[in-house]
């Protein structure tokens, strides 16, 4: 017969307690934490600390976006030669489309280098936002596995769209030039211009990130949002044109002109486009002449009220100064806003 206890019947044992560290039982765990210098791993940190540890990583954000961006054509026979013709081909598609078939260009001057702007200006902001959009849901293995400050996904997002830029400014440049531009100190101006638009586009892609590490339908339904914010940022049409043919409401007027897209579109082609080629000068001229009540006969007024047509076709905005303050304040509010809204769920990346 066997000594052991029958099957199907529990044996209770009395063991005495466990001993309970008298700093554990006090205040429920933290306690032992502050005796061994514990820290709760992947915690928010204050917002200037990560600011500061971001700071810190700036190295491995730029060698992370060079990276990634190296490998985006590195399945491609011509590599990085796809760097200039993306924009290339992405110009003469809407030229095509817009200056040709639908006719968008009459009565915009040199409507090639003001068309080449818009275009890479815009795509900067655009790719920036929707591979924002996906930096989170994309890297869950590495956020998962290191412990960094989340906001450097976007950001690097950010840097291989402005790496990119930069080859796509290369071409605007020789456009500028083979349209009879000369080389002006207005042309040093593109770089704080970039600066800001680099900032504002930091924060959009920080906000997109966040909406897009809960809801990934975000990168999916960001072409359409883009696509409409094109169509009303005087990319491949003269807000100017626009605003001057047709009866528009004051807060329509302003919703076109100083949209954030179009503000830094504007700016830029007011620091390039200068001086209107001799086709465009001439017809600029026939056309102010034709509007100037009482007629104009001088060749002298005739002159300045063309330029002032040109600047007007070009910059889209009344004055150059509002158009830096409302840059610096679009770059501030949507840099700084969108930084903060992505720190406030630090610690929820990566969960789930």
């Amino acid at each position: 017969m066997s000594d052991s206890a029958p099957v199907g019947i529990v044996v209770e044992v009395d063991l005495p307690p466990l001993p309970v560290d008298p700093e554990y039982a006090e205040v429920g765990g933290r306690g032992m934490a502050a005796k061994y210098n514990l820290k709760q791993s992947g915690a928010r940190p204050p917002l200037f600390e990560y600011a500061r540890l971001l700071w810190a990583r700036r190295h491995f954000i730029i060698t992370y976006a060079t990276s990634i961006n190296r490998a985006l054509y590195s399945g491609a026979k011509l590599g990085q030669v796809w760097q200039l013709l993306t924009p290339i081909l992405n110009v003469a598609v809407y030229y095509f489309v817009f200056g040709f078939l639908l006719g968008t260009n009459r009565g915009v001057p040199d409507f090639i280098l003001f068309l080449v702007i818009g275009v890479f200006l815009f795509n900067f902001l655009q790719t920036a936002m929707v591979f924002g959009s996906r930096s989170i849901s994309d890297n869950l293995v590495l956020i998962r596995a290191l412990h960094f400050p989340r906001a450097s996904l976007p950001l690097a997002a950010t840097v291989i769209q402005l790496q990119q830029l930069a080859f796509s400014m290369v071409i605007v440049l020789i456009v500028a030039l083979g349209t009879g531009q000369s080389l002006s100190w207005k042309w040093f101006l593109i770089f704080p211009v970039l600066c800001l638009q680099t900032m504002f586009n930091a924060g959009c892609a920080m906000l997109v990130a966040r909406m897009g590490s809960v809801l990934t339908d975000t990168s999916q339904l960001l072409p359409f949002i883009l696509r409409t914010w094109m169509y009303v940022s005087g990319v491949i049409y003269s807000i100017y044109s626009v605003i001057s043919s047709h009866n528009l409401a004051t807060w329509m007027k302003y919703v076109l002109q100083y949209n954030p897209p179009a503000v830094f579109i504007s700016v830029v082609r007011n620091c390039i486009m200068t001086v209107p080629s001799k086709a465009s000068a001439t017809a600029s001229a026939v056309a102010a002449a034709a509007k100037a009540n009482p007629p104009v006969t001088s060749a002298a007024q005739i002159a300045k009220n063309a330029q002032t047509t040109y600047n007007g076709y070009v910059g889209s905005l009344a004055s150059p100064s509002h158009a830096w303050i409302a840059m610096i304040l679009w770059a501030v509010l949507v840099g700084v806003g969108g930084f903060v809204y992505f720190w406030k769920a630090e610690e929820q990346y990566g969960r789930g």
